[in-house]
């Protein structure tokens, strides 16, 4: 689970509304545009899809 979180976050560890990979995979799921994520933008998805990105992070683990 760790493991997915910072190989998705690479390069943009202290920033991971910024990262690439991120906001495409946000913009897939939630459908705004990627450059119109923002800080605030991120963060209210997180918390807002919180048990669902733990199911993610819970099945991505058992991938590996």
């Amino acid at each position: 689970m760790l493991r997915f979180l910072w190989r998705a976050t690479r390069g943009y560890r202290l920033r991971p509304w910024r990262s690439p990979y991120l906001r495409w995979r946000i913009e897939t799921y939630w459908g705004t545009p990627a450059e119109e994520i923002s800080f605030g933008g991120f963060w209210r998805f997180m918390w807002r899809e919180r048990r669902e990105l733990m199911r993610f992070l819970e099945w991505a683990g058992r991938m590996r």
